[in-house]
């Protein structure tokens, strides 16, 4: 579990780190990435209860499947196309999904272990904020040698299909 969290902050920190400047890079989309950090947020808001929903429906590890697999596409979509309907798609997508992985793990972390929740949820967000420290360092060398953002978001939604490969293997699980 600690594993595929640390590839979900993977993604999520090459996304909000850089999905500004992205959206900026972009020629007719010049002034606007301001817009699209705010299309994040507006989908980020309702999303920690709609995925509680969900989870409450399907289970916990089968809803972080369906919210890694669409931050992933979130993720890969501005190196797929620059149109501003897939900006506005991959803004929608991503912002209505991070949020739903932090939320849906340290809701499991304090579930699965009620006798001392706050140390697995502590550990989880540990793993969570290295990965943010981490993804930014090989995508600014990926952007510095391609000129664009395309290989880091590409690594980046890579890396999240590792956690989301990692999250199957829990399906196994009878607790989950």
């Amino acid at each position: 579990m600690m594993l595929a969290y640390f590839c979900a902050g993977y993604g999520y920190a090459v996304s909000s780190t850089f999905i500004v400047d992205i959206v900026e890079r972009v020629e007719g989309l010049k002034g606007q990435g301001s817009i699209a950090f705010l299309l994040v947020g507006l989908a980020a808001t309702p999303a920690a209860l709609i995925w509680d929903s969900i989870a409450r429906r399907t289970g916990f590890i089968k809803a972080l499947i369906a919210a890694y697999t669409l931050l992933l596409i979130g993720i890969i979509l501005p190196a797929i196309s620059d149109t501003l309907p897939v900006i506005i798609i991959s803004t929608l997508l991503f912002g209505g999904t991070f949020i739903a992985c932090v939320s849906l793990v340290l809701t499991m972390a304090g579930n699965f272990y009620p006798s001392n929740p706050a140390r697995s949820m502590g550990t989880m967000t540990l793993a969570y904020g290295d990965a943010q420290i981490i993804a930014p360092i090989p995508s600014g060398c990926l952007l510095e040698y391609f000129g664009n953002y395309n290989m880091a978001l590409y690594l980046s939604a890579f890396i999240v299909m590792i956690g989301t490969w990692f999250l199957f293997g829990l399906l196994k699980k009878p607790l989950l």
